[in-house]
């Protein structure tokens, strides 16, 4: 798993958060709140596999499968998916995602190939 936040530089503060190996374990992209602007979901990897990306309100610690899901974005087999939210999702507490494949708040078994999860926020 390779994780990175990148400031932008502009007066907004935007940031990018890019996980090149997004799965089954919760990854905080940041622990205080954020305003998402922009979701990108890589799924080209996997050929013959939808999963699904799920997003959680929180600063602190998520169990997949059992933690309630704020937010559930499939991604059909061997597509990308973009998200352009332009007045902003708010997530007040903090935010972590993890994917797998499988949708609503079950599901813990990780993609069989590199899902990359990519979001514009600000905090």
């Amino acid at each position: 798993m390779a994780l990175s936040t990148v400031s932008l530089g502009f007066t907004s503060g935007l940031k990018v958060f890019t996980d090149t190996v997004n799965a089954n374990a919760a990854v905080s992209v940041v622990a205080t709140a954020a305003v998402i602007y922009e979701i990108e979901i890589d799924n080209t990897a996997n050929a013959a596999q939808d999963n699904y990306a799920k997003f959680y309100n929180t600063a602190g610690a998520v169990t997949v499968g059992t933690t309630v899901p704020d937010m559930v974005i499939e991604v059909r087999q061997g597509t990308k998916r973009t998200l352009v939210i332009p007045e902003g999702l708010s997530y007040e507490t903090g935010l972590a995602v993890a994917t797998v494949t499988a949708g609503g708040t079950g599901g813990t078994t990780s993609p069989g190939s590199a899902v990359i999860v990519r979001v514009a926020y600000t905090s």
